[in-house]
């Protein structure tokens, strides 16, 4: 059983390094005065999309901690395994709402520059 939650954490290293990564992007194209652009919005897609699937592959782990709690009684463990699942659940609606946010200021800012 160990080793499955292992493996989980194993796996979900690589989008959480992919997720670092567009992070660091979103932060230097705000550096280069291109906040409001198509590729903060694609970023922001990205890092959504990586906490979804490791979000997703902790519920996979889920049943592995569930036996180890029951095993060892210690339903701690449980708590700690729902809290990894809802950590990055945090960061998709936190993503979602700024994608959402930015997607609608970028179409703001090109109606304005149309119409000057």
């Amino acid at each position: 059983m160990v080793y499955g939650i292992l493996i989980v954490m194993y796996v979900s290293v690589i989008p959480f390094y992919f997720a670092l990564y567009q992070s660091f992007n979103l932060l230097s194209y705000i550096d280069k005065n291109q906040a409001f652009s198509e590729l903060s919005v694609i970023a922001l897609k990205k890092i959504k999309n990586c906490a979804i699937i490791i979000s997703g592959l902790y519920v996979l782990a889920i049943p592995f901690v569930y036996i180890i709690a029951e095993v060892d009684d210690a339903p701690g463990l449980i708590i700690i395994g729902m809290v990894m699942i809802f950590a990055p659940m945090v960061i998709v609606v936190f993503a979602a709402v700024l994608q959402r946010l930015l997607q609608e200021a970028i179409d703001i800012k090109s109606e304005n520059d149309l119409i000057v």
